[in-house]
């Protein structure tokens, strides 16, 4: 998508922003958005306040579709925020597993090109374990 000028390179078939915003303590960006899209942001990490409230880490905070201006305010360093907004698709989901899909059988297909090695294979993967 592309936010105040700036163009990812990431092609999509909808308006859709996605955005990695990393900030120290203290650190500020402001964000606007169109009311007719789904807006929401995950704190990864650190915490932060959306307009004055609190969102600490491992937390969805969505917004109402009213337009969406909004400052995030990095209260804890090290903080990493994804930032997410589109306009809606309006489309049917079903969703089993890892998968999402459109309708059942779509899904069942999904598992049908999964256990035929349709999505490829790992080979020679190493792995640490840390007990």
């Amino acid at each position: 998508g592309q936010y105040k000028g700036v163009k990812g390179p990431a092609k999509s078939y909808t308006d859709v922003r996605l955005m990695n915003v990393r900030m120290n303590k203290g650190g500020q960006a402001d964000f606007s958005f169109p009311q007719s899209h789904s807006t929401a942001l995950i704190v990864i990490s650190g915490a932060v306040e959306v307009n004055g409230v609190e969102v600490p880490h491992d937390n969805v905070l969505k917004f109402k579709r009213k337009g969406e201006d909004f400052t995030i305010v990095a209260t804890e360093e090290d903080t990493v925020v994804l930032v997410m907004s589109g306009e809606p698709m309006h489309e049917s989901i079903n969703a089993w597993g890892p998968f999402v899909m459109n309708t059942h059988e779509e899904i069942q297909q999904a598992f049908k090109d999964f256990g035929n090695g349709a999505f490829g294979e790992i080979k020679n993967a190493a792995c640490k374990v840390r007990e």
